[in-house]
């Protein structure tokens, strides 16, 4: 069974920083490509970003510029360094290992 745990998250204004990362119990990329999704209150989880063992990247429109997926295989860990933080990035950041296993999640709350 793989295990996933998230960290680096917390409450920041808009505008500021937060870095996500997310700790396999295996190869982060044992299943080819890992993803962050996200859920806010009363809403669908939705993706937000992943990434191939070769390295190829995508976002979701809405944090493209912003944030920026990037993985450490020697470390089993996967990041999400979120700048330009708004209130609408607030969310539990979830990680996946192929859409197969999940973590926990970490909550990112963005406000004054």
């Amino acid at each position: 069974q793989v295990q996933l745990v998230e960290s680096g998250g917390g409450l920041v204004q808009p505008g500021g920083s937060l870095r996500l990362s997310c700790v396999a119990s295996v190869s982060i990329f044992s299943r080819y490509f890992a993803s962050w999704y996200r859920q806010a209150p009363g809403k669908q989880r939705e993706w937000v970003a992943h990434i191939f063992s070769t390295g190829t990247t995508a976002y979701a429109d809405s944090v493209k510029g912003r944030f920026t997926i990037s993985g450490d295989n020697a470390k089993n860990t996967m990041y999400l360094q979120m700048n330009s933080l708004k209130p609408e990035d607030t969310a539990v950041y979830y990680c996946s290992q192929g859409n197969t296993y999940w973590g926990k999640g970490t909550q990112v709350t963005v406000s004054l």
